[in-house]
């Protein structure tokens, strides 16, 4: 069984076609998508109407609850003072984005669990019971025992830090699956989990972000000159 893991999208149209032209060659049996599929992207509408298509199983992201339920971000947001310029303009970004959508792809996004299990394995997007908070790529041992042993298998994927990472711990494997559409590890290829039998690797792929910053710059997206800078970087930047 081999099972691959798609998550933080953010409607990046290139690095999705990217990595669904990788996965043809990788081949799973399975695929899953981890959440934040359409919000802060050149391509919101194409990746839902693209992932309801194909069909694949997944999970609910903050993004996605963002858009669909926008007092959930307030109520996050609220909680962090010092950063509300940073909040202004992911709520105007946020705003167009929904609009876009519309009401049915809003209601399809609204519909997705928080968590999927196959097999050994347990996906949701940050951590059990909240979609906004995540341990980090550094985070112990026993913060992630502590965050995620309480799933009951062996296996935990999550998504939602946009930083790759395997560790294999005397109890259990957990997993961040990166992200395909906007990287925060510095490598600025689209990221995704492979699980082959269980055993997981992270695959990068190429893609043209040159291409990508072009479809930001004829979107129409707010502050989409933002996305662009961190596309290049592959680190989070302030607005």
């Amino acid at each position: 069984m081999r099972i691959a893991i798609l998550s933080d999208i953010h409607g990046n149209a290139t690095a999705f076609e990217a990595v669904l032209k990788d996965m043809r060659q990788a081949s799973p049996d399975m695929i899953f998508h981890g959440g934040d599929l359409a919000d802060g992207g050149s391509s919101p509408s194409k990746i839902v109407d693209r992932i309801r298509e194909l069909g694949w199983p997944g999970v609910a992201g903050n993004t996605d609850e963002m858009l669909f339920r926008p007092e959930s971000f307030h109520e996050f947001s609220s909680q962090t003072p010092k950063l509300q310029p940073v909040f202004a303009v992911v709520e105007q970004m946020a705003t167009v984005t929904r609009e876009r959508l519309g009401d049915d792809r809003l209601a399809w996004l609204r519909a997705l669990p928080r968590t999927q299990a196959q097999g050994s394995m347990t996906l949701l997007h940050a951590s059990p019971g909240d979609l906004w908070r995540a341990p980090s790529s550094s985070a112990s041992e026993e913060e992630l025992e502590a965050c995620y042993g309480r799933l009951g298998t062996p296996t935990v994927v999550y998504g939602h830090i946009h930083a790759a990472y395997i560790r294999e711990m005397s109890r259990m494997v957990i997993c961040n699956a990166g992200s395909v559409g906007l990287p925060y590890d510095g490598d600025p290829r689209a990221c995704y989990l492979l699980l082959d039998e269980y055993k997981p690797m992270l695959r990068r792929v190429e893609y043209d972000i040159d291409r990508e910053i072009q479809r930001l710059s004829t979107s129409g997206l707010p502050h989409a000159d933002w996305t662009a800078r961190m596309l290049l970087s592959a680190r989070f930047e302030m607005p």
